[in-house]
Parts: structure tokens; sequence; C-alpha cells
């Protein structure tokens, strides 16, 4: 099983800690004790997978919204008139859908596929969302310096 997310992942100690996970689970009754090797590997691949998949959607996101900005700079910005403004935009300017959806993202650190089942939406609507807010959020700050 460790050689499998090894392979997959490219990461030994990410590796060691999804294997670890799998057992964990185990231990704690969320499925049963009688288990197949077979069932073990599907484990570890299926939550190797669901890693792969949570990294490249983040990552969709940075590059498309900070990381591309050839005006970012990690060491300015943001500053705490920024944030503040920031803050005030979401509250004034963001649907309410959008704003449980960065909420749940932001503040509680939820996966997509968990803010969507929280709210009762699709995991492409969560995506939307947040590409959504996050326009205009870029935008309402480049429109004010």
């Amino acid at each position: 099983m460790y050689r499998l997310a090894t392979a997959l992942l490219h990461d030994d100690d990410l590796a060691r800690d999804i294997v670890h996970d799998v057992f964990a689970s185990l231990l704690d009754g969320h499925t049963s004790l009688h288990v197949s090797g077979g069932y073990l590997l599907k484990a570890v691949r299926n939550r190797c997978l669901n890693h792969i998949r949570d990294c490249e959607i983040h990552q969709r996101i940075a590059n498309r919204y900070f990381l591309g900005d050839e005006e970012y700079d990690s060491e300015r910005w943001p500053d705490d008139e920024t944030v503040a403004r920031i803050y005030s935009l979401i509250h004034n300017d963001i649907s309410l859908q959008a704003k449980r959806v960065i909420e749940l993202r932001f503040s509680d650190g939820m996966s997509f596929a968990r803010i969507a089942a929280v709210i009762g939406i699709s995991e492409t609507a969560v995506y939307r969302h947040l590409s959504n807010a996050l326009k205009i959020i870029r935008k309402k700050l480049n429109e004010n310096g």
C-alpha cells in the first residue's frame, strides 16, 4: 500500500500519512474490520487520487487569481488596509451563497466536495461561486488601486 501511494504521489511522507489514515479509519469503525487486501489497496489509491484532485483544484485557483498576476508581491500584500477592504467587499458585494462558500473554504478549510455536500450544490457550483467572488474582489481592488 505504501509503495502504491509513493508511486502515485512521489512523496514519502504524504504516502505514509495516507496509508496511516486508511488504517486509522478502520480502527475508528468507519468500515468493517473484515476487509480484503484489495479493499485496502483501493482505499489507498482513492485517497491518493482525492489528494491529487484537491491539490490540482487549489493550484488552478492560485494560478488563475493570484500567482498569474504580475503585480502580485507576497512581501507587500496583503496589508491590513487591503484585508479590511476585502472583508468589506465580501460583506457588501458578494452574494450570500458565495459568502457561505468563501467562509467554508477559507475559514473552515473545507474541501470543495465537503462544501458541496454541506450546502447541497455541486462541486462545479462551488468552484463557480468562488471564482466569481474572486473576480469581483480583484476587480474592485484594482479599481481602487
